[in-house]
């Protein structure tokens, strides 16, 4: 739930209500899906936090055809990255276990994100 915490991702993502948004749409299209008692579980605790929009107030994913995609900007003491994300999951209807697989890629938006990024890469490089 760090995405969430006001100690943990919240307070650097500048489009935080578009990023939980998306998340919330995703949770609930999951919770609809499988079933699963965990999923609703997941669902009802993210829904508790604070500023967190109740299912009432968001349009369910396949009303509105939610992007594949999701822009995140980050902001902390002087740093902008912009990123985007997207998930992919695997598999086919005859394996369940794949299918529960997901693999979330963050690339970045524009050229000053991807510099940062290369520099950090290289510093971690370096110090290896």
């Amino acid at each position: 739930m760090a995405l969430v915490s006001g100690e943990g991702l919240r307070p650097f993502i500048v489009n935080w209500e578009e990023v939980i948004l998306y998340f919330v749409r995703g949770v609930q299209a999951d919770a609809r899906a499988d079933r699963k008692p965990e999923t609703a579980d997941l669902l009802t605790r993210l829904l508790a936090f604070p500023d967190v929009p109740a299912l009432s107030e968001t349009i369910p994913p396949e009303d509105e055809g939610q992007s594949p995609v999701l822009p995140i900007h980050f902001r902390h003491d002087g740093t902008s990255l912009r990123l985007f994300t997207t998930i992919a999951t695997l598999g086919t209807p005859r394996d369940v276990t794949l299918q529960e697989v997901r693999i979330e890629f963050f690339f970045p938006m524009d050229e000053v994100t991807a510099q940062a990024l290369r520099s950090w890469a290289e510093q971690t490089r370096l110090t290896a």
